[in-house]
């Protein structure tokens, strides 16, 4: 198996669903996690590492920092080639196609998420449907009654494939936002989203100030490993500053210019898995 490894990315997710987007200038990864935390996030992490049984990066057993996901849309990926090149599972979503794409992995079925359980992997659920430069809007701007739309949605999905009454579902703020966008309009989507799901099962997706913003107002829940919220951060636009609750990061961001690693004929986001309770739906919480 070839090392996974990590390209300088510069977009979002949005990338990954076929979207051609203007280049900005690349930055290399920096890390800002203190030793000692990822000492500590390896030794909570051992008896999941039990549960997943060995997962093998370049030749050697992975370590708490090891573990990868996955997240795609094109295609419904192969489990076994999904396992064979030693990830861990996927995030997939629990949101319609938009009307003129077609994305066989979206959203996730039943049957797909029971061969993926079969094979051992975790699934996470994530929502989005709008995207920047798509006729519809991206979802943050739809206001409180879009929030309390794609919750309804995300959760219909979400249990039609298996998804449990405890995990989270993490919902995509993928664009390079600023606070008064937040503030006037991104919040108010996320308490729309809470009327629905629940403060304690919303999650969000996005960049390090977004993911901080949200932690900061409230509107997504804890993680049941302590010190951590249902934060996905993505590396796009967080100008490699780190969310220090979140409980993945988007370490490789799929795109035209700086494709992700090839995997079932399609090329795939990495996320990096940061707590033992990153959001999977087969945890008993």
């Amino acid at each position: 198996m070839s090392p996974i490894r990590r390209p300088r990315r510069i977009r979002g997710r949005a990338a990954a669903a076929g979207a051609r987007l203007p280049s900005l200038p690349t930055e290399p990864v920096t890390e800002q996690r203190p030793v000692s935390r990822r000492d500590a996030i390896k030794f909570a992490m051992a008896p999941f590492l039990m549960g997943l049984g060995t997962l093998a990066f370049d030749g050697q057993q992975a370590s708490a920092a090891d573990i990868r996901l996955i997240d795609f849309a094109e295609r419904r990926i192969p489990p076994d080639q999904i396992k064979s090149a030693g990830y861990a599972g996927v995030v997939n979503y629990v949101s319609e196609e938009r009307p003129g794409a077609h994305f066989e992995a979206k959203p996730i079925t039943r049957e797909y998420a029971d061969a993926l359980r079969a094979a051992g992997l975790h699934i996470v659920s994530n929502f989005q449907y709008g995207k920047p430069g798509w006729p519809t809007p991206s979802d943050f701007t739809r206001g409180s009654d879009g929030g309390v739309a794609d919750a309804q949605t995300a959760m219909r999905l979400h249990a039609a494939a298996g998804g449990s009454g405890s995990a989270p579902i993490f919902f995509s703020v993928d664009d390079d936002i600023d606070q008064n966008a937040w503030n006037s309009l991104a919040v108010n989507w996320f308490r729309g989203i809470n009327s629905v799901l629940g403060v304690q099962r919303t999650g969000i997706y996005g960049h390090f100030q977004a993911c901080g913003w949200a932690i900061r107002d409230g509107v997504i829940g804890h993680s049941s490993t302590a010190g951590y919220r249902w934060a996905w951060q993505t590396r796009s636009w967080s100008h490699g500053q780190r969310e220090p609750a979140a409980v993945l990061y988007q370490e490789v961001v799929n795109t035209p210019s700086s494709p992700g690693p090839l995997l079932g004929g399609i090329n795939v986001d990495v996320d990096e898995v940061l707590a033992t309770d990153f959001g999977q739906w087969d945890l008993d919480r």
